[in-house]
């Protein structure tokens, strides 16, 4: 769910507004206009006031409140739609990043929406101004009922809404071994915006208000579902509730250190290699079958990134762009990028997910198919601890490891998004800048 101000609002001066969307409008071209087109233009007004009510309100257009339901639990999120003709698409927002759909369609009352990065398709049905259907996610699980109304602002009311931004630790003990998570909260009197940020990356950005003595917050950007409540405590506390998890608790991140509490896991010593003398060995197959590995020619004497990825990750998803980016700036000066993209069974036998994942962020680097993300232990012997989609490897110019980042968090994590980015061009452009080995020249 976002609440940023959306424009919605369609160039309609050249257009009428038709049951499906608008009607190619017709530009008067003065006496050079012939008795056809006048016709034509005539019999298109009339056809268009002769059309039932029901049939002009088809339109999709415009922001709508919707929700998914994951496990028993009700998520609200808010979708941007939008139809030409039978054509139509759709976007979720994670903050201020649209995920938009690759495809749609909208014809007598039936949406259809393909999002082909993430292997998912919306399908609706829009009567009586409701939109009633399910978001099917593949070889990912059983569909996720869908509804969805006709946005309508609220007003919340800011009086007596207790102060909860800044940094805040929560207290876990996460199956990947941490002992605490960053809460990182963001208000404007009863509105708040808040991410989780854990070793693997952040959980998209949540959004909601105050109502009822708590904040109830939310986010669906097609992955990731979550809804959470922040209970202040008399103690200055927060009680955090993950869909109908057991609940947490955080404390102010200063408090936490001066108590000495865990700290949450620092991701640059998370992971790491069991030899680091020994360089990083992977012999894979790219996506037409063909075999890559470590010691090819194209590795020799560079910097080379291993990324530990899948097409089906939201938290890979948030690091291919900057991939891309690191790529597109230092590729020149000799840094190549592998991702290791670990997927399901039917995604290793035809990758029609990951081909659209990388046309999605325009990867021109080396993709590989390693196996399923049961085997990564198996796949990568030489980790120690290797338990987070993403994680990143960084590789000398002798090919040994000589940085590892495990997870990658988003833009949603704030000055952590950008913190992470600088370290990590600044690990690059070090190794970048030494020799290459004497026994590689």
């Amino acid at each position: 769910m976002d609440r940023a101000v959306v424009n919605n609002q369609h160039d309609r001066t050249q257009r009428f507004p038709g049951p499906e969307g608008n009607l190619p409008g017709f530009l008067f071209v003065g006496q050079a206009m012939t008795r056809h087109l006048v016709v034509s233009l005539v019999a298109a007004l009339v056809a268009l006031v002769l059309l039932p009510a029901s049939a002009r309100a088809q339109s999709i257009d415009g922001l709508w409140d919707a929700t998914v339901v994951v496990n028993d639990v009700e998520i609200p999120f808010r979708i941007e739609l939008a139809g030409s003709g039978t054509s139509a698409k759709g976007s979720f927002f994670n903050g201020d990043e649209k995920v938009t759909s690759t495809s749609g369609s909208f014809q007598n009352g039936a949406l259809v929406l393909s999002f082909d990065e993430y292997e998912t398709k919306l399908e609706a049905t829009l009567k009586d101004g409701h939109l009633e259907g399910q978001y099917s996610r593949s070889t990912r699980g059983a569909p996720y009922p869908f509804k969805a109304k006709r946005f309508t602002p609220t007003t919340s009311d800011t009086a007596n809404v207790p102060s909860i931004e800044g940094l805040w630790d929560v207290q876990v003990k996460s199956s990947k071994g941490e002992s605490a998570w960053q809460l990182i909260v963001r208000q404007s009197g009863a509105e708040v915006s808040a991410t989780i940020l854990r070793v693997d990356g952040d959980t998209g950005m949540l959004t909601g208000t105050f109502a009822g003595g708590k904040f109830v917050l939310s986010h669906f950007s097609g992955a990731r579902p979550l809804r959470v409540e922040l209970t202040p405590q008399a103690n200055g506390m927060l009680s955090v509730v993950q869909n109908n998890d057991a609940p947490l608790t955080a404390m102010r991140s200063d408090i936490a250190r001066a108590n000495r509490l865990p700290e949450p896991s620092d991701p640059s010593r998370f992971t790491s290699v069991k030899d680091p003398t020994e360089p990083l060995r992977f012999r894979f197959p790219d996506l037409n079958g063909k075999i890559v590995s470590n010691t090819d020619e194209r590795f020799r004497g560079k910097v080379v990134i291993v990324s530990i990825s899948g097409s089906w990750c939201p938290n890979c998803h948030d690091e291919a762009p900057f991939l891309v980016e690191l790529y597109r700036k230092y590729h020149g000066d000799g840094l190549e990028i592998v991702s290791l993209s670990f997927e399901e069974a039917a995604q290793l036998k035809n990758p029609t997910r990951l081909r659209a994942f990388n046309k999605r962020y325009g990867i021109e680097y080396t993709v590989l198919l390693p196996g399923e993300p049961k085997e990564l232990a198996e796949k990568m012997p030489q980790a120690v601890n290797l338990n987070s989609f993403p994680t990143t490897f960084y590789l000398g110019r002798d090919g040994r490891v000589r940085g590892v980042h495990a997870g990658f968090p988003g833009a949603a994590s704030g000055k952590f998004h950008q913190e992470a980015k600088a370290a990590i061009r600044a690990d690059v452009e070090r190794l970048l800048a030494e020799r290459v080995p004497t026994t590689q020249q």
